[in-house]
């Protein structure tokens, strides 16, 4: 059906261009042969075709240009008297006898056109008269076509300052009039075009009407390009009568294009100094009107205007822009029961927008903005609707963007109730926004009230928000959001060690509820915030009277040592012994040999009840031979007791390899090279020899489940400690041992049980040649070497 009303449509255009160009070739004719009457005659019969209602607009527009090609000769021919003769008064009433409406008002505004030109009479009374004269054809199409076409001819002959055709006082007037009066009857036809045809077709002929917006809205391009408009008559007489008309003509189609025709075409100026006048209009728009689209333009046409020059920032002021902005789209929303919240909130974003372009100071109007949106919110569920959440986003992130500094937004009361009625996925990304602003801009948080009220609007990644478990959420983007929440707690800084000890205390309180799957994440850098305030306050034991919580290395570790049992319980043994570890090495550096003990002890705790996975015992081991190997804070007792522990422990791993390295590690706790380090020269022969003990255990047990003992790797790493301790001046570490031990590898390496290992081949190449440099080398080292063969 609809192909064949297509077909039938292109079948009447192709017979209407033809009866045009039929006619017009007996018109040139007429012309040629200076003929005035047989021309009239045959331009009456091709404008004739422009009387078809079988068109739509976009065909009977082709139809109307092929008319207009040929109108605009037949002016050229009537502005040349001598050849038809007839003087412009006698043509223009000549030319009022044509037998149909349509084909005389075309003629007529076509002589008209001549007549002004020839100035034989007032520009204002031939366009009045003409303007007139074309309410005679009604039909919205063919009236709106005519109506265009009269305004074409005219755009350049109205009466203006410094035109050809000014006239008195008044004639700036009388062209605002004349296009004034244009509009409003092309306006009635647009909209009575709604009304031509059944309810069925309503869609097509909404299309069709939207098709010809532009033939009405070209009054107001005539309009805002009269030099004459200044403010005061724009003000008074042009802007009064334009809305009038569009909240008259009660469509939605018609006052959505003829208001963003206004805030497009006149200038800026005009727009700021007649505000109120333009603002009143948009409440009484239908309510199906996109009035927070029209808002939004003008808005941003009017920041783009305060952008442009620092100068026009007064006239903002002046005028109260952003109080009159904020009071109309509080009436259009409260007018507009049925808009849909996310139109509401679109219209605060393009406010807030504004504000912030324009008054970027005002952080008064931002939170004001904020505090509207909260106002309209408030009463309703969490927001579902995408869009809204979109643009919630977009209004709380415009203050961080503008102003590339969060704290900014940390001041603002009303921040925070409007991330309050967002979902708990939308609270999180906003969080998460919040935390990348921070970090991009490396925002310093400096206060503990700060982090309270930035907790406060990252709750949702905190911690789990009205039953939403952690473990419900993707583990990539849970682990991406913890790790975000870690960076941030690094920014967290203050100079004064009690307002940084208040953070820490702040931050403490906020995440030790956020569960066992957060805390692994959270804990950590809070630990090493406060290990780094530790390092601040070194030597400071007192406490400080006065003071709610005293900033001195003694209490600290007591917070540190609650905050590490939180993770041990989770359970995270492993990181939880790595912190104490961290925090015994920190009592080691302020001197506190008892809180050092105990973070030991906690450690070997852990180790003992927590640590199952034989890898992860390794690890640990060596963390805590490592740690142990540095602090000096112990005395002999202590000392003698932790030592002897971790060498207990390192004896008792599940793999002979294990136990061998570890043993082996544990020597260097008997000799620490510093000027006042222990130097026990005969446990550390003790630990080496016990290392090859375990070995030599190791290689035999090879031999006996695989039938070869497997390669040397673990007597060349013992030798290697031997080396090192040869070096270091351990008397109890002789040539002689060295000798035995590499003659013990050589024959280890040439037994048949012996597996080839090229790796461990290399490595004891390696270490030989070490001790040929060394012997080479000269000095005191070189005489110490000289007994060693190799």
């Amino acid at each position: 059906m609809m192909i064949n009303g297509i077909e039938d449509e292109d079948k009447w255009l192709a017979e209407g261009i033809a009866a045009i160009q039929h006619n017009a070739f007996y018109m040139h004719r007429a012309l040629d042969a200076n003929n005035l009457r047989e021309a009239l005659k045959y331009s009456a019969q091709m404008l004739s075709e422009l009387r078809t209602s079988k068109l739509s607009p976009h065909k009977y527009y082709e139809l109307y240009m092929r008319a207009f090609d040929e109108l605009r000769k037949l002016e050229m021919f009537f502005k040349d008297e001598s050849r038809h003769g007839v003087s412009i008064v006698d043509l223009y009433e000549l030319v009022q006898h044509a037998g149909n409406i349509l084909p005389r008002m075309y003629l007529l505004c076509t002589v008209g056109s001549v007549y002004i030109k020839s100035k034989e009479a007032p520009a204002k009374d031939v366009l009045k008269d003409l303007v007139e004269m074309c309410r005679g054809v009604q039909h919205p199409i063919r009236g709106l076509f005519l109506r265009s076409y009269l305004a074409q001819i005219s755009r350049d002959k109205l009466p203006d300052i410094g035109s050809e055709y000014e006239g008195d006082a008044d004639s700036v007037m009388d062209s605002v009039e004349f296009v004034l009066q244009n509009f409003t009857e092309m306006n009635k036809l647009w909209v009575r075009q709604q009304h031509q045809g059944p309810g069925r077709v309503r869609e097509k002929l909404e299309k069709e009407r939207s098709e010809l917006r532009d033939l009405v809205g070209k009054n107001l391009h005539v309009l805002g390009q009269i030099e004459g408009v200044d403010l005061g008559m724009y003000k008074d007489a042009v802007l009064p009568r334009v809305l009038e008309q569009i909240v008259n003509c009660s469509d939605d189609l018609a006052q959505y294009y003829l208001m963003d025709c206004i805030i497009q075409v006149f200038p800026d100026e005009y727009h700021l100094q007649t505000l109120e006048t333009l603002l009143g209009a948009c409440p009484q728009l239908q309510p199906t009107v996109d009035v927070k689209t029209v808002l939004s333009q003008l808005m941003e046409r009017l920041s783009n205007y305060a952008a442009s020059s620092t100068d026009v920032l007064p006239e903002f002021l002046q005028v109260e822009a952003f109080a009159k902005l904020s009071n109309a789209i509080g009436r259009v929303i409260e007018a507009q029961v049925n808009m849909p919240i996310v139109g509401a909130i679109t219209l605060y974003v393009s406010l807030l927008t504004f504000t912030l372009r324009v008054h970027p100071d005002r952080l008064d109007y931002v939170d004001q903005v904020l505090g509207a949106c909260v106002k309209k919110l408030s009463g309703k569920p969490k927001l579902e609707d995408q869009r809204a959440k979109k643009q919630v986003v977009a209004l709380l992130s415009a203050p961080l963007e503008k102003y590339n500094d969060a704290v900014m937004a940390l001041t603002l009361s009303n921040y925070p109730r409007v991330m309050d009625h967002l979902d708990n996925e939308t609270n999180k990304v906003m969080a998460m926004v919040i935390i990348e602003s921070i970090m991009k801009n490396y925002t310093c948080i400096s206060t503990a009230h700060q982090v309270e009220v930035l907790f406060e609007l990252i709750k949702g990644l905190i911690k789990d928000l009205d039953g939403t478990a952690a473990d419900e959420l993707d583990e990539e983007d849970f682990n991406e959001e913890q790790n975000s929440v870690a960076r941030l707690i690094h920014m967290l800084y203050n100079d004064d060690p009690e307002e940084l000890l208040k953070i820490i205390c702040t931050v403490k309180k906020s995440i030790m509820n956020g569960g066992p799957r957060r805390l692994p994440f959270t804990v950590p850098p809070l630990i090493f915030s406060a290990l780094r305030l530790i390092r601040q306050l070194q030597g400071q034991d007192g406490d400080v009277a006065g003071e709610e919580v005293p900033a001195t290395p003694k209490k600290i570790f007591q917070i540190l040592n609650e905050m590490i049992e939180s993770l041990s319980a989770v359970p995270s043994p492993e990181l939880a012994l790595r912190l104490y570890l961290q925090c015994a090495e920190a009592a080691n550096d302020c001197g506190l040999e008892p809180v050092a003990y105990e973070f030991f002890t906690q450690a070997f705790v852990l180790y003992e009840e927590e640590i199952a996975d034989s890898k992860a015992q390794v690890t640990a081991i060596h963390l805590i031979i490592g740690t142990l190997q540095r602090l000096n804070v112990f005395g002999v007792e202590n000392r003698d007791t932790l030592t002897h522990k971790a060498t207990g422990y390192s004896a008792k791993l599940l793999k002979k390899p294990d136990q061998c390295r570890a043993v082996y590690a544990c020597s260097h706790l008997f000799w620490v090279d510093d000027q006042d380090g222990i130097k026990d020269g005969e446990r550390v022969l003790l630990c080496l020899k016990r290392a090859l003990r375990i070995a030599n255990a190791a290689q035999q047990m090879a031999n006996v489940t695989r039938g070869n003992s497997g390669p040397v790797t673990l007597f060349v790493e013992i030798l290697n400690k031997y080396l090192y301790f040869f070096e270091k001046g351990n008397p109890q570490i002789t040539s002689a041992a060295i000798q035995g031990l590499i003659e013990l590898i050589t024959t280890e390496m040439q037994s048949e049980s012996t597996a080839p290992n090229a790796a461990s081949d290399a490595f004891f190449a390696s270490t030989l040649r070490y001790i040929q440099f060394q012997k080479q080398k000269g000095g005191a080292m070189g005489e110490k070497y000289d007994s060693v063969k190799v």
